[in-house]
């Protein structure tokens, strides 16, 4: 899948390099700015806010 996508980039190599690192970089920022933050409201589905250091102590 990813070299479809490369081999449909247009340009020469070292512009589709670029390219293809600004896409990756793209989609990290909207899953961390958008996606993984509206994910964590679920927390029913994926407790990520629990902790597990420093449970109780006996």
């Amino acid at each position: 899948m990813y070299a479809w996508i490369f081999r449909h980039l247009p340009g020469p190599l070292w512009v589709r390099i670029l390219t293809a690192l600004a896409l990756a970089a793209s989609v990290v920022l909207v899953l961390m700015v958008w996606v993984f933050p509206w994910f964590s409201e679920f927390s029913f589905l994926a407790p990520l806010t629990d902790s597990t250091i420093g449970g109780s102590e006996t």
